[in-house]
């Protein structure tokens, strides 16, 4: 489990390997991953936006930007979190992933980015 704070906002991420949507031999390798934004800090947040680089073994980045977190822009009051679930797909059996959150404080409107903690992405081989 990886966790970064920044403003007060705390996000936390956990990964698992879907062996059973996955195909090796396709070079198609299929991985979920859990996030929990805390807010720890003294103002009501909004999330906006998000922006993740998503990286390979053999070197290949792709980048996506949108609104939100699987359709929805969460808002947070002081003290409380949102959990979602959301998969990535790479054609390696290894990768990471890493990036921000934009976020909106409510009482004066202030974005500001809140950093995603890096996590790798990996096929947990069996080791005879």
């Amino acid at each position: 489990m990886d966790a970064k704070t920044t403003e007060g906002v705390k996000v936390t991420v956990t990964t698992n390997y879907l062996p059973d949507y996955s195909s090796p031999v396709q070079q198609h390798y299929v991985f979920a991953y859990k996030i929990s934004i805390e807010n720890n800090s003294e103002f009501t947040v909004k999330l906006l936006r998000r922006h993740w680089f998503i990286h390979d073994s053999a070197g290949v980045v792709r980048e996506v930007e949108g609104e939100g977190v699987v359709g929805q822009q969460p808002t947070l009051e002081p003290g409380e979190s949102h959990e979602y679930v959301s998969g990535c797909n790479l054609k390696t059996g290894m990768g990471k992933m890493r990036g921000t959150y934009l976020m909106e404080r409510m009482v004066d409107g202030k974005q500001f980015h809140v950093t995603i903690p890096d996590f790798v992405l990996i096929v947990p081989y069996k080791l005879n």
